[in-house]
């Protein structure tokens, strides 16, 4: 969605810490300009006010320290320019999400924070402090809840077999016949919201904008 915006006279930069998911995002947009960089986002490599916005979706609650993040994210941006995240708000306003985490918690307990790590930044108020003790103004949080429907339930969980972020990583690594368990238990938790064979969530972000 950046690249339209920037068009020709400008770049988007993807700063990633994992350089396969760079990879992907080179491959998938091919796009020249499209440049992916991989870096921790709480130490990025670019020279203070060098970008006019900076975006990070579904990112800032896995950094060891957001403040950190944040503080980067302001550092980077020209004076008066905004910078804008989302989180995924608590796991029962994110039930596609929530459900896999509680329930593969019961199997790997010791496992639980890293789990629930995809929450950690679900408290609205925190998030605005964040934001404006990292040296944001005009701060805001809002809470934005959006539907989803997606065609079956091997639709959902296809991603999950495949390793796809921290939640799929914890359950491949777990035996067979505890997999097989997690799928049936997420599946049967998940019934509810099953309509014409389709899943039907609704899931809650917090959006938090700021300027430089």
């Amino acid at each position: 969605m950046a690249l339209p915006a920037v068009g020709v006279s400008g770049v988007v930069v993807g700063a990633d810490i994992a350089p396969a998911m760079l990879v992907s995002a080179r491959d998938w947009l091919k796009d020249p300009f499209f440049c992916p960089v991989a870096t921790d986002g709480q130490a990025l490599p670019f020279k203070g006010g060098a970008f006019e916005a900076v975006i990070c979706q579904l990112g800032l609650q896995f950094f060891p320290d957001p403040a950190r993040g944040l503080a980067e994210f302001h550092r980077v941006l020209r004076p008066g320019c905004c910078a804008a995240l989302c989180v995924i708000s608590t796991p029962d306003r994110a039930p596609m999400w929530g459900v896999v985490a509680d329930v593969l918690s019961q199997f790997v307990p010791e496992q639980r924070d890293l789990l629930y790590l995809s929450f950690a930044l679900a408290d609205a108020n925190r998030l605005e402090h964040l934001l404006a003790s990292a040296g944001f103004r005009d701060v805001r949080v809002e809470r934005v809840r959006r539907e989803d429907t997606i065609g079956s339930f091997d639709e959902y969980w296809d991603p999950i077999e495949a390793g796809m972020g921290s939640m799929p990583q914890v359950y491949i690594a777990l035996s067979e016949a505890d997999r097989r368990a997690v799928r049936e238990e997420v599946k049967s938790r998940l019934s509810p919201f099953v309509s014409n064979g389709h899943l039907i969530m609704s899931i809650e972000m917090l959006i938090g904008v700021g300027r430089a």
